[in-house]
């Protein structure tokens, strides 16, 4: 377990570790919702999802806690197969831009999301570069909004350059970016 110290009283120490993701899950949705704003008809889907990759083979979770066992951010990912859902979605663009070789060999970030009133003090960071430093792949791979956000900047400062903007996925709103990072993540300097 790492603890990452609060900044206030709003924002107590938390703790990462291990999340038992298919018993936490309705409190995962919850932070997700929060951070990224979804309704109740999307958590429910995303419930299902998120049940069935717990289930994928070497799907690992990461959680952030505070000292009364609150969740306030995860991580989750797995090894990338490309009969999964998301990269059947992301190769063609991938290929478009010659960086189809990235589903292979490649940790994917299915999700990381922070509570708001818990980011900007390094949960996020200290999530994604927990769970990939415990992956024996060369690389990871994940899809963000294709926007200028904090998230952006973060996997940026990480390491993760753009493999193919423009990705749009079947009832999503706003276009992802696919971005790519050799592993070990880069660290602050």
């Amino acid at each position: 377990m790492l603890s990452i110290p609060g900044d206030n009283s709003r924002t107590p120490d938390v703790q990462v570790g291990p999340l038992d993701l298919p018993a936490r899950v309705d409190e995962a949705l919850a932070v997700q919702a929060l951070a990224f704003g979804l309704s109740d008809d999307e958590m429910e889907v995303r419930r299902h999802i998120v049940l069935r990759h717990g289930m994928q083979a070497g799907c690992r979770a990461l959680g952030a806690t505070t000292e009364e066992g609150r969740l306030v951010a995860f991580v989750y990912g797995m090894p990338n197969n490309r009969s999964h859902w998301w990269s059947t979605i992301v190769e063609p663009y991938l290929r478009g831009t010659g960086t189809d070789d990235w589903l292979d060999g490649s940790f994917v970030i299915t999700e990381l999301h922070v509570h708001p009133a818990y980011q900007a003090r390094g949960i996020g960071r200290t999530l994604i570069t927990e769970i990939t430093d415990a992956v024996r792949l060369p690389r990871s791979i994940l899809s963000a909004i294709d926007t200028e956000s904090p998230a952006r900047r973060l996997y940026r400062s990480l390491g993760y350059e753009d493999l193919a903007r423009q990705v749009q996925f079947p009832s999503a709103p706003k276009p992802y970016a696919v971005m790519g990072a050799p592993l070990p993540l880069r660290r602050a300097r």
